[in-house]
Parts: structure tokens; sequence; C-alpha cells
């Protein structure tokens, strides 16, 4: 093992599987010259050249339809956007293109794609610059959705979505990008759609993604000071979803809490919470409980953003209200 930051295990990841493969390649916004807009391609450039590693204009519609059409003709790209909220000006590539043309083909076309990029809130980054798009790319066949939470998990469910024969939407963060973790050394897989329990307990399940989750373990900590034994499963991918670690954990617990940094109408906790009432209501011994964002646009104030983004005490007071104490 050895410990590097969450910006370093992504340009590992992509580094390793190019230099296996030069049908991949990396293109998007300040990726090449300025070595990443968070520095998750430094050095690339330099190592696989311009026609690898592609610096492209400030224009997501082109560049995305540009990578899927390679990927259609036999490339890999992956694709960056500085944030997945530009990824809105290119949506209609990936949606009507990428995810749909092995069905609209009848499978005489595959899209071997990775859109990657930082979603979700970041600071005082204003309400455009915020918002957290895990659930809307879910929500469409034909993509599968990865958010991982530390080095080890980005960098082998990156490697995994690059070796992938579909379109993959590969979600970071901004403020991850600096986290260090330990990531195992050599050539290393994560299998895409299984989630990992991340801590064991019996009293009650609570599950998160992303860098949402670290308050998940804040609250954990201060729970376990009341002898409230709390078991945290990061799903890693959305879609496909691994329900059944879910359900496994619920099944012992018999009480779940779900942390989600998004709104709260229709999202992903949304339909974990339909499919454990669906799947598993007689274990239940609390209603279930989801925590997300306030339901409005993302402050810039400091203040307001401290209050509408979900934090440790909301999970610790969500915890208490399915044990009911």
């Amino acid at each position: 093992m050895k410990t590097i930051q969450f910006r370093e295990a992504i340009c590992e990841a992509m580094s390793e599987e190019m230099r296996r493969d030069d049908t991949i390649y990396l293109m998007g916004e300040e990726v090449a010259e300025y070595n990443g807009a968070y520095k998750a391609s430094k050095g690339m450039l330099d190592e696989f050249g311009p026609e690898r590693v592609i610096d492209t204009p400030i224009s997501e519609l082109g560049f995305a339809g540009i990578a899927i059409g390679s990927a259609m003709n036999g490339n890999r790209p992956i694709v960056e956007y500085m944030t997945f909220n530009f990824s809105l000006v290119g949506i209609d590539q990936i949606i009507n293109n990428a995810a749909k043309i092995r069905q609209m083909s009848g499978g005489q076309f595959n899209c071997p794609i990775v859109f990657r990029g930082p979603t979700a809130s970041a600071g005082q980054l204003g309400a455009t610059h915020s918002q957290a798009f895990e659930s809307w790319f879910a929500n469409t066949p034909g993509l599968k959705v990865i958010v991982p939470s530390n080095p080890a998990d980005a960098k082998g469910l990156l490697k995994a979505a690059i070796r992938d024969d579909d379109p993959v939407i590969f979600m970071e963060s901004e403020q991850m990008y600096g986290d260090k973790g330990e990531v195992p050394e050599g050539d290393y897989l994560i299998p895409i759609g299984v989630a990992d329990i991340k801590r064991a307990g019996t009293d009650v399940t609570i599950v998160s993604f992303g860098k949402i989750i670290k308050e998940a373990y804040t609250a954990a900590d201060e729970l376990e000071k009341e002898s409230i034994s709390c078991e945290i499963i990061d799903l890693r991918t959305v879609r496909p979803l691994d329900i059944n670690a879910v359900l496994e954990s619920v099944k012992k617990t018999n009480r779940l809490v779900i942390l989600e940094e998004a709104w709260p109408f229709g999202n992903v906790s949304t339909e974990i919470t339909y499919q454990v009432q669906e799947q598993a209501f007689d274990y239940l011994d609390a209603p279930i409980v989801k925590i997300n964002t306030a339901d409005t646009p993302a402050p810039y104030s400091p203040g307001l953003l401290k209050e509408w983004i979900p934090n440790s005490n909301d999970v610790v007071k969500a915890v208490k209200k399915v044990l009911y104490r």
C-alpha cells in the first residue's frame, strides 16, 4: 500500500490504462498544458503527447460529441468536465447518443467512454456551480454512475470504468482532490456495482456515497460515545445500485438512515427508500429517514451554505430519531 492524494489516484488510473491500451485518450478543458484544472492529469501530456491528451475549447457539446463518435469507431475516450455543472451544455450528447446508441443500433455500435469530473458543492461557488447530478444520470438506462469517496476506491473504480464497454459517468469532488489515503500498489480493479461496508455496526444502517459520507463517519464516532453502533455502507456506484448490500444490513440493524448531498425530490435516497420498504418492510423497526440538502438552489453566503448542506449533527439527530431516543 502507498499513501497518495485523490487527484494522484485519478491520474494513476488514467495513465496506467493508457499505457496498457493505445485506443484510450483524455480530452477536456485544461487537461493538457495546465495539467488539469485540479491537477488530476499532471504529467500526462509529457508522457502521452498532444494526440492522446487533448485540450479542448470551452465547448462541452462539441467535444462530448467528438468523443462519442470516436468511441463508436473503436476508441475509448475519457472526457473530463471541469465540473458536471458544465456537462449540462453537452447532456444531449450523453443522454441521447452515448446512453442509447447500443440499443438504437441493434448492438452494431457500443460506446466505451468515461465522462468524469467533480459533482455537487465545493464551498462558495454559487448556485450554478454547486449541483449534484448523480440521480439525473442514474435515471438514464444505458449509463453507469460511479461516485467514489476515497483514493483507493477512485483508482480501482476508474480503471474498471475505462475498461467497461458501456458509457460510465464518474463523479468526483473538488473538495476531495487533496484527500490522502492508502492505495494498493500494482494493477487492481474494483467491480462496478458493488457497495462496501466501511464500518460494521449493529444498531442502525447509514447509507451514503461521495464526499458527504465523511459526515457519516464523524456522526458515527460521536454516537459511539453513547454506545450506539452504526453500520456505514458506501454505495460507490449508484447505477447499478447494490441494493442487496443495503437490504442485508437493514435486516441486521432494523433501521436505516440515508445521507445524500442532493435535492430532496426524486433522488438516489428516494429510490433506496422505496426498494427497502418494498423488499424488507417487515424488518424495519422505524420509518426510514433520508437526509438531503435544503430544497433550494445552493446559496453563496457561507452562513446559509452551512445550513443548506447536510452535516454530522443532522446524521446524529436522524439516527436518534430512528432509535426513538
